[in-house]
């Protein structure tokens, strides 16, 4: 019940989103229950407005499952003020320049024979590939994420939703 409730969520988000276009990136992220501990560490780094500016940016965003999966203490540790270049340095990883659509990364995939990289505004690459029938980011430590949702379409930008939150080095 409560994955058909996420799905209702994001597709009430992608309406809202495409009608409107008037609604940003982090505009969707915050009207989106799922995404209540991304939009509290994207306050945490001090990076709404960034992400409220023109981009356009695609954003792999985390669910409040993915962030679960971080060992309790050191997410807690992550949101205090000390830590806010490593936060930053995450949250940054998960950000590409452009607006990619989902179309847009199969072409990719294609073209580049089932992977393709990605540069991520903390300047570290991040990989995308198909396996198995399902497309998947690969941080640089060799953790996957799957790419569960597609194009939440915002004014400045795409969010794609994903299961795992991934890690620059």
């Amino acid at each position: 019940m409560k994955k058909i409730a996420f799905i209702f969520t994001l597709l009430l988000a992608v309406s809202f989103g495409q009608k409107t276009q008037a609604q940003t990136i982090v505009d969707a992220a915050v009207s989106n229950e799922n995404f209540t501990t991304l939009v509290a560490a994207l306050k945490a780094a001090d990076l709404v407005g960034a992400l409220q500016g023109d981009g356009p940016f695609t954003v792999f965003a985390p669910t409040n499952d993915a962030f679960a999966k971080i060992d309790e203490a050191t997410l807690k540790s992550l949101l205090q003020p000390e830590n806010v270049k490593a936060l930053t340095n995450i949250l940054t990883f998960h950000v590409v320049s452009g607006k990619l659509a989902a179309a847009d990364v199969v072409a990719a995939l294609k073209k580049g024979n089932g992977t393709v990289e990605l540069k991520a505004l903390n300047g570290e690459t991040l990989t995308v590939l198909q396996k198995d029938g399902k497309i998947w980011l690969q941080d640089q430590n060799g953790n996957y994420s799957e790419i569960v949702a597609t194009d939440v379409m915002g004014s400045n930008g795409v969010i794609h939703v994903i299961n795992s939150v991934v890690m620059p080095k």
